[in-house]
């Protein structure tokens, strides 16, 4: 079973300052899941962009084994260490397991993935972490582990990790909704260290997902909030009425809130409270 992912992003308004958070695919009926608060910008050290800087050297990395103590299955992709004779002979079981359980390890590993949202939905992140390890484990090609994981390492404010295990998985599946998503990730970024380059990132991202799917409500509340972080009110005011009109339900009250303190409705259905 595959889940719709929602990546509505909503925000607490205080003076300057919006936060926004991801709704995962696996709490699609719980708005405000997983809500990260965003650090005051004044006392924020990295004022870096969380964007890569582009690398024209080519990198040979060699893998290492993990340092003692370290529980490489509660790490995304395994830490990408090198594991040892012990912790390879338990993958070999594991894996023949699966084979004996399920027609191939394509079909096992989507199992394992739709599990891991399904303990992610329940608040359950080590266990899901695991699980998207173990669907990996099995399929390397399965956009869904490394979605999943970027999903986890934004819940825990790595920010730059979760950019790119998503961008991993687009490479192998350039899926809509983990546009959205990642675009979700850049303008979280974009509070943190108020670096135009991630926002950005994330007009990018949103535009070329709007492209290949122009009646995408949560692509344009996405929109609605860069729009509205980058003062253009207007703009995000028609954006929040598109994607209201497409999907009532999905629309953010906190996005809403946020436009009315800037400027009334221009088109005079939504109002401010008494």
């Amino acid at each position: 079973m595959r889940f719709l992912l929602l990546s509505s992003l909503y925000t607490l308004i205080s003076a300057e300052l919006i936060a926004q958070q991801a709704v995962f695919r696996s709490q699609t009926a719980n708005l405000n899941s997983y809500s990260i608060q965003t650090k005051n910008l004044a006392n924020t050290s990295n004022t870096k962009s969380f964007v890569p800087a582009q690398d024209n050297q080519t990198q040979v990395i060699k893998k290492k084994l993990a340092p003692k103590g370290v529980n490489i299955h509660l790490l995304p992709l395994f830490g990408e260490f090198e594991k040892t004779d012990a912790q390879k002979a338990v993958d070999t079981e594991f894996l023949k397991a699966c084979d004996l359980s399920f027609k191939t390890r394509r079909e096992a590993s989507e199992f394992f993935a739709a599990r891991a949202w399904e303990y992610l939905g329940e608040g359950e992140r080590d266990t899901a972490m695991y699980r998207f390890n173990l669907a990996y484990l099995l399929n390397d090609e399965n956009s869904d582990a490394y979605w999943g994981l970027g999903v986890i390492a934004y819940q825990n404010e790595k920010y730059a990790q979760a950019i790119d295990l998503m961008n991993r998985g687009l490479e192998i599946e350039d899926n809509v909704t983990l546009i959205v998503d990642l675009s979700t990730v850049y303008i979280k970024c974009f509070t943190v260290d108020a670096e135009k380059e991630d926002l950005r990132k994330a007009f990018e991202l949103l535009n070329k997902a709007l492209t290949k799917q122009p009646e995408s409500a949560n692509a344009l509340m996405q929109l609605s909030l860069a729009k509205l972080l980058n003062e253009e009110i207007d703009e995000a005011w028609e954006r929040f009425h598109q994607g209201y009109e497409l999907d009532p339900d999905n629309a953010s009250i906190e996005i809403l809130e946020g436009l009315l303190a800037k400027k009334d409705d221009p088109r005079g259905v939504f109002k401010k409270k008494n």
